[in-house]
């Protein structure tokens, strides 16, 4: 640039610091360029600025979401979930000393949103290698149907879930559920009962349970996953399995048709044990068929034979009208109304009191019915609860049956156990009363104190009937029908009664029912021992009488559960010493 331009510029430059008005246009259109470019280039800027804060804040919100849901708990889909997810619990059940027989266990089940299903007939063929047993037609009309949900398979095991898991058919999930387990099976199915495919009782304690008030609110949705209180039965566990274990063993050894047991603390009326089979395992019912779940102890009513004739007797020393020291001809059959009344092992002689019980004499018992009469007869029974109902927990009990109209000849039968058909159950509570004093306790599954029996027992025969029931039960043990209930040590009393059994309306001689009646120890009872045994072919010695099965079935019941009982043998007593303290 020349000495002149720069003299130029420096001038122009000078007059646009002094005032600028007097640019010339061509510099002013220069300027005014110049601001609006960078006005211009501020504002993109200031947009770019924008764009980029907003796309930061955009995912600013995506990565926290995701961490969010990074650190929350996964949704289960798989294995058994969180238990507030679950439903509503059963309480767990416990035997008297804490041992459990019913809990809830968490399981998974198998379900389908038919709307989410790709392929129905891909779906059901996958479903098919892990569940062989399937029903594909069902599972394919399911996954076809409008629903939005439907059941595929109720609680499945771990090694199902996994598996079709990994098979990953879309629309299939798994619900997190409970399942009723029973750790004894079998051993005390008739007391526990069972529960549904909905966790829901609908058998023994477990359906009482939902009957306090468990089914009404789980109805209304006032259930949760807490842990609900245990119920504590009086069942001790211990001597349950061994009463079914004896049971079993007697319904196979004496090829029998079924067999029943029960053991009924004399002084609360609490069951310590009582089975009946055939049985079933409560975490499988269904297998358990009609067969199976039938509770003979309590739903099932049967002439109980010749044990009857223990509360005829007593009925005659609660009457005042008979004593130990009388004595009945007992020589010659009774004939009434085409009807013959004999002996099985007739003496045919004049029998005293505790002969007609030793030897089990259908002349003699009859007789003492007899004196006491048709109205005293029912009125007796009526009172010692074996003509009505037998109240307790469990929800299966039947009612006792007996003639619409008693004449003379009913009165004679019923004597000694024909006519008159209860449970074994009610049998047992019945001799209870004739053991511990006289007073009649209704049984009971729940724990129950000597004080709390008290309030609820009834004044049914006297002291001194009780008394000499005690005697006629040891004397019949020793020198009677009961010899093979007899455990050292343990003084066990008790009555034999081998009925005909009732087939198709009719007597079948070639049938019996066989029950035994038996307390010990007898000087000062604590515990009644009934079994029975239906339709035995044999027992010990050859014989299928009640001596020789139902009767060893109480002696290795006693034999095993007395020392876990806490009854202690008493060696070096004979049965004449104990005969001179009544």
């Amino acid at each position: 640039m020349s000495f002149l331009s720069r003299i130029m510029v420096l001038k122009s430059k000078a007059h646009f610091s002094a005032g600028g008005n007097n640019l010339p246009a061509e510099a002013k259109l220069n300027v005014t360029f110049q601001g609006t470019r960078k006005k211009t280039t501020n504002q993109a800027k200031n947009r770019v600025a924008i764009i980029i804060a907003s796309f930061g804040i955009v995912y600013a919100v995506i990565g926290g979401r995701l961490v969010q849901y990074g650190m929350a708990q996964p949704e289960t889909v798989s294995s058994i979930g969180r238990a507030d997810n679950l439903m509503a619990s059963r309480p767990d059940i416990l035997d008297r000393n804490g041992e459990i027989l019913a809990t809830d266990i968490r399981t998974v089940s198998l379900y389908a949103e038919p709307h989410k299903i790709v392929d129905a007939d891909e779906a059901v063929e996958r479903l098919a290698t892990v569940l062989p047993d399937i029903n594909a037609r069902e599972i394919y009309n399911k996954l076809k149907s409008k629903s939005r949900f439907q059941w595929l398979r109720r609680q499945l095991t771990p090694k199902q879930q996994s598996e079709i898991l990994a098979l990953g058919i879309p629309g299939v999930g798994f619900r997190p559920e409970k399942r009723r387990f029973y750790p004894g099976g079998p051993t005390a199915a008739h007391i526990l009962g069972h529960v549904n495919i909905d966790n829901r009782g609908v058998a023994g304690m477990e359906r009482y349970i939902d009957g306090q008030g468990l089914a009404d609110l789980a109805a209304i949705g006032m259930t949760s996953d807490a842990k609900l209180e245990p119920v504590k039965l009086s069942i001790d566990v211990r001597v349950q399995n061994i009463v079914r274990d004896v049971i079993d063993s007697g319904m196979k050894n004496y090829q029998a048709l079924a067999a029943g047991a029960v053991v009924l603390d004399v002084h609360t009326g609490e069951v310590l044990a009582m089975a009946s089979v055939p049985d079933y395992d409560p975490n499988k019912p269904a297998e358990g068929a009609e067969e199976g779940w039938m509770n003979r102890m309590s739903n099932g009513t049967f002439e109980m034979g010749s044990t009857f004739k223990t509360f005829t007797i007593a009925m005659g020393l609660d009457s005042g009208k008979v004593t130990l020291n009388d004595s009945f001809d007992a020589t010659a059959p009774i004939r009434i109304g085409g009807f013959t009344i004999k002996d099985f092992h007739g003496k045919r002689r004049v029998l005293t009191v505790p002969e007609i019980f030793q030897y089990s004499s259908n002349i003699g018992t009859a007789k003492i019915a007899d004196l006491i009469g048709i109205p005293g007869h029912k009125e007796f029974l009526t009172r010692i609860g074996l003509l009505s109902k037998l109240p307790t927990e469990l929800p299966e009990v039947k009612s006792p049956s007996q003639p619409r109209e008693w004449k003379k000849i009913n009165s004679i039968t019923i004597s000694f156990g024909h006519g008159v058909s209860t449970t074994p159950l009610q049998t047992a509570v019945a001799g209870a009363a004739l053991v511990n004093g006289g007073k009649l306790i209704p049984p009971t599954f729940l724990p129950r104190s000597e004080a709390q029996a008290d309030e609820l027992a009834t004044a049914v025969v006297k002291k001194s009937t009780s008394d000499d029931m005690r005697f006629l039960l040891r004397w019949n043990g020793i020198a009677g029908s009961g010899k093979r209930a007899q455990v050292p040590g343990f003084n066990v009393g008790g009555k034999t009664g081998t009925a005909d059994k009732v087939v198709n309306g009719r007597y079948a001689s070639d049938q019996n029912f066989n029950a035994f009646l038996a307390a010990f120890p007898i000087d000062n009872p604590k515990y009644i021992v009934l079994t029975f045994i239906d339709a035995p072919k044999t027992g010990e010695g050859g014989g299928r009488t009640a001596g020789s099965n139902a009767a060893p079935m109480v002696r290795d019941i006693i034999s095993r559960s007395a020392p876990l009982l806490g009854v202690e043998p008493k060696f070096g007593e004979d049965g004449s010493a104990m005969l001179v303290s009544y």
